[in-house]
């Protein structure tokens, strides 16, 4: 099953980038730099208006609270889309677990992750989290809160393995950040620049 949703994610990054050839892409890169990690040029203009899928309700596989994005308006909120059998994705969170410890914890930061594989549930998410003590938020989306997702950011935002992460700033816009794994000190050199906002 795992194989399956993985082709058909593949198909899918393809054809959104057949779609979007004319319009300007977001870059890619495994390793990203620090121009390259702000650079306004690889924002989407429909990321500037607030998104329907801020307004989604969501539950934390944690503690079973209802959320949303909106909940955090006026701080700085990281999302990363992710599931539970992908090692890029652990990886990951790891370097963002180092990240929250790098910069404090402060009170105005938010971290999210959203099970985008639609055979997981939030059951078992509780378990994944606990099993490795993460303390954030984790919640599986509605599928049209992934496809959202999808449609604004690009579609390789549902490939898990490429570690996707959008931060969202104080005023609601949202920018994703190179894919790849991001280090922990990369993660908290984009965090600080919102923070700061």
């Amino acid at each position: 099953m795992k194989k399956l949703f993985v082709f058909v994610t593949l198909i899918a990054v393809l054809l959104s980038a057949c779609a979007t050839m004319t319009s300007a892409p977001v870059k890619m890169t495994d390793q990203p730099t620090d121009d390259r990690m702000h650079d306004e040029t690889t924002t989407p203009s429909a990321m500037i208006d607030t998104p329907a899928w801020f307004a989604a309700k969501l539950t934390d596989a944690r503690t079973g609270k209802i959320f949303s994005i909106n909940d955090f308006k006026g701080k700085v909120v990281l999302v990363e889309t992710m599931a539970q059998w992908c090692t890029n994705c652990m990886q990951q969170q790891a370097q963002v677990k180092a990240m929250h410890e790098k910069v404090g914890a402060p009170d105005d930061l938010f971290l999210i992750e959203l099970d985008i594989d639609p055979n997981e549930n939030a059951a078992d998410l509780k378990t994944y989290v606990e099993k490795r003590g993460f303390d954030w938020l984790y919640a599986v989306p509605p599928a049209n809160v992934t496809r959202e997702i999808g449609n604004l950011y690009t579609a390789q935002f549902l490939n898990p393995p490429s570690t996707p992460i959008l931060i969202v700033d104080r005023k609601g816009i949202a920018h994703p950040l190179p894919f790849g794994i991001k280090s922990a000190d990369d993660l908290a050199a984009a965090v600080k620049l919102y923070l700061s906002e």
